[in-house]
Order: structure tokens, then sequence, then C-alpha cells
């Protein structure tokens, strides 16, 4: 099984940063995409960004300029630098990958609460 654990939420005041990190482990042979989700309360899961084996990356509208997304490779770890945070980032947000293991597929982590205070 593909696992993801994510690190880093909390809760911040607006116009903080916080940083987020997403190692993937297990017996997958390789990883196409890595990306963050997120959902907030009574709110559909949304995209935050997303990182290709390519270097691509692609940010959803609402934080773009504010959110960076970057990937080490070697050790299948994603991270979200968030700055600039607003209160409507108040979300669960969620790790992603698509990757390889018996077949191509997605993997979800478990979650990491960020609140944003105003």
């Amino acid at each position: 099984q593909v696992q993801l654990v994510e690190s880093g939420g909390g809760l911040v005041q607006a116009g903080g940063s916080l940083r987020l990190s997403c190692a993937a482990s297990g017996s997958m042979f390789s990883i196409k995409t890595m990306g963050w989700y997120r959902q907030a309360p009574g709110k559909e899961r949304e995209l935050v960004a997303t990182h290709t084996s390519g270097a691509s990356t692609n940010y959803a509208d609402s934080v773009k300029g504010r959110f960076t997304i970057s990937r080490d490779f070697a050790k299948n770890t994603v991270y979200l630098q968030m700055n600039s945070l607003k209160p409507e980032d108040t979300a669960v947000y969620y790790c992603y990958c698509y990757a390889l293991k018996r077949g191509w597929d997605n993997y979800w982590g478990q979650g990491t609460q960020v609140t944003v205070s105003s």
C-alpha cells in the first residue's frame, strides 16, 4: 500500500505563513503527480496545487502568487509553502499522489488541519 504522511498544519494569524510536507512511502514503482487538495467545512474538496514528474506546476486561482509547491524526487516528498494566508484558506489539506504500484492509481493522505484566524 502507498502511504502519504502529512505534517506542518496548524493555527496561524492572517498574513502569516505555514509549510506543509508530505512524504510518500510503500512499494510503488513510480510517482507521476503529487499535490495538495483542501476541503473547508460544508464545501467540496478542491485542488490547491499539483506538481508533475516533468516539474510542471498547477495552482488554483485563489492561491496563485501566495502558495508555492515544490518536490524532492529523491525523497518522494512534496511541500506546500503558504504565504499571506487568509481566513478563507482555512481547511483540511490533503496530500495526493498518482503512483504506479500494480497499476496507476490515486492515493490520499489523512489530511492536516490549517486554520487561519482573522
